[in-house]
């Protein structure tokens, strides 16, 4: 699938003043990088003593060649059919983090002992959480909207108190706040239900506006067709409205799902054993932390993409019922 702006995207890499001015820019940061003596500026130095007085046309050799490469690669993909652009700036993107994270002098045998018990133990936490509260969430949103959207003034009320109160205090604030706030009203409450609630309080606040915008673009002679065919409001909300509000939903839903994957990390605060809390006890003891975040940092990601390439299937598939 073709976008409209790919035609100009593609003209705009052979443009001149393009590629000269990303020439200009790479080569500024290259020489930037290397006189200040930042990682980058390591790996350029072809000579060992201060980079402002020795080596300099060597460096500067180097910043050359890094920017006429870099600007030959651009040039070049943009002449490739638009996946081969977009996997083969994939591939080097991935390789350039690859090479970031050699760095670090990681432990790949750390790594690989330990990463069993990450996924097993905290990879299963995390989906659990997530899951149960992206469920929880969603319900409490679809009832927050329709409130919204009465002319209850009670109903109203409660439910632009709720959404404005759990939209302007910190996620991390409210775990606390669940967490040791409620055993002090009488009810004890562990830590995974603690996360739980917490996540589905905050993220059922901003997926009410999500799901009460998307219905109020349906047209207003949607509810009145269906009000003339003696349809209830439930009826009609069921068969009529969310269907055609969906699309218009899922998009900005699926980034919600994707924030709150991210976002269960939080309840590490409170000791649940997900993957951010083990990630950072397994390397505590001996010193390998940065093994255990690069690890959790790249199953995150993997599970983002999992969720990005499920939200991508959907919207297809509503865009073909809309075709239709």
């Amino acid at each position: 699938m073709l976008y409209p702006d790919t035609v100009e995207s593609e003209v705009l890499v052979h443009k001149p003043w393009f590629v000269v001015s990303i020439f200009a820019v790479v080569l500024a940061l290259c020489l930037i990088s290397n006189l200040t003596g930042t990682a980058m500026g390591e790996l350029m130095r072809p000579v060992i003593g201060d980079p402002l007085q020795s080596g300099f046309y060597g460096r500067f050799a180097i910043a050359l060649f890094i920017a006429v490469s870099f600007c030959l690669n651009v040039v070049l993909i943009g002449f490739a059919p638009l996946k081969v652009q977009i996997a083969v700036v994939w591939l080097e993107t991935l390789l350039l983090f690859i090479a970031f994270s050699t760095t670090f002098n990681l432990s790949l045998p750390f790594i690989w002992e330990k990463l069993p018990f990450l996924i097993t133990q905290g990879l299963v936490t995390t989906i659990y959480i997530s899951a149960i509260s992206i469920f929880f969430a969603s319900l409490i949103a679809i009832v927050a909207a329709v409130a919204k959207l009465s002319n209850n003034g009670f109903a109203y009320a409660i439910a632009s108190f709720y959404t404005s109160f759990f939209r302007g205090m910190p996620l991390l604030m409210q775990v606390y706040l669940i967490y040791l706030g409620l055993p002090q009203l009488g009810f004890l409450i562990d830590a995974v239900p603690a996360g739980v609630l917490a996540l589905s309080l905050c993220v059922g606040a901003y997926m009410t506006e999500i799901f009460r915008s998307g219905i109020l673009s349906i047209d207003r002679g949607q509810w009145e067709a269906s009000r003339s065919m003696g349809f209830g409001f439930s009826l009609t909300m069921r068969k009529i409205i969310l269907p055609q509000a969906l699309p218009i939903i899922i998009p900005p839903m699926g980034n919600m799902f994707i924030a709150m994957l991210k976002d269960s990390s939080l309840v590490s605060a409170i000791g649940v054993w997900e993957l951010t809390f083990l990630a950072r006890t397994l390397g505590q003891s001996t010193f390998n932390h940065m093994e255990m975040l690069i690890t959790a940092a790249v199953i995150y990601w993997l599970m983002s993409i999992c969720l990005e390439l499920i939200q991508s299937r959907i919207e297809r598939h509503f865009a073909r019922s809309k075709a239709r």
